[in-house]
């Protein structure tokens, strides 16, 4: 009985960790197209009420995906206390390499990729 509850918890640990990894990406995604409309804009010379309305859109559009992400950490959370009541709380659910990556160096990137653009 235990090694069936631990089997299911690793693989709801896993799905989980892949979930809160396409959440961050579409995030990232979405705050670096959200972050080049102006600049693609300004690129075209256009007039800055030209895309108003995509931009509020994409801005409404980036929270509403942080506000998902923020329900999904709860979700974590709700997870771990039922991984506590189904007596596995001496178990460290994962590895580092179910972990959601960082986005240093994509992140930097990105960066200098919207300088280029702005220059």
């Amino acid at each position: 009985m235990l090694k069936q509850r631990r089997d299911a918890a690793e693989k709801l640990t896993k799905k989980l960790f892949l979930a809160e990894q396409a959440i961050d990406d579409a995030i990232c995604k979405m705050a670096d197209l959200t972050g080049y409309m102006p600049i693609a804009r300004a690129n075209a010379n256009l007039s800055a009420v030209v895309g108003q309305d995509a931009i509020a859109q994409a801005a409404e559009t980036l929270s509403a995906l942080v506000g998902a992400r923020g329900l999904l950490v709860a979700t974590h959370n709700r997870l771990a206390e039922t991984r506590d009541q189904i007596g596995l709380q001496a178990m460290a659910l994962g590895t580092d390499d179910m972990k959601p990556k960082a986005y240093v160096y994509e992140r930097d990137e990105n960066i200098v990729t919207m300088s280029d653009h702005a220059a």
